[in-house]
């Protein structure tokens, strides 16, 4: 899915920030799509772009490229609170997730660098991953061939 940014009169400083966040976002989207068995759409019901591995969200992101747009993964907890504690004002607790195991990334941000969200997407579907079950890792290994 393509991110479009309407034309706008106003502001060109909010509008270079939303061109930053659109290229952020759309280069998330296609790193969590090139991962085996992993589909990145927008969701309707969430008003969301939804990161999927057989039916398990592993993401969720902003529908729009946004100063307030987001994106929110899975961790392990204890890495969590790290992540939290060294970017204060960019990393926070899950927003509308189980905040011990997912945290918010402020996108608007360049306090991380894109290859290390792309790391924590990884990291994400990596978790997801390990839960699924025997015959959900058997179909996707087989669709990975």
């Amino acid at each position: 899915m393509a991110i479009l940014i309407a034309e706008s009169g106003g502001n060109t400083m909010s509008t270079s920030i939303e061109e930053k966040i659109a290229q952020k976002m759309q280069r998330f989207q296609a790193f969590g799509e090139g991962l085996p068995g992993a589909k990145v759409y927008y969701r309707e019901d969430w008003d969301a772009i939804y990161f999927d591995l057989v039916g398990k969200q592993f993401g969720i992101m902003s529908p729009q490229p946004e100063e307030t747009a987001f994106l929110t993964l899975k961790n392990l907890p204890e890495v969590n609170e790290t992540l939290r504690e060294q970017f204060p004002d960019v990393i926070i607790p899950g927003y509308y997730a189980n905040k011990t195991h997912w945290n918010t990334i402020k996108l608007a941000s360049d306090a991380l660098m894109e290859e290390n969200i792309e790391q924590m997407i990884l990291v994400s579907y990596d978790l997801v991953k390990q839960k699924l079950t025997k015959k959900q890792k058997s179909e996707l290994e087989n669709s990975e061939s």
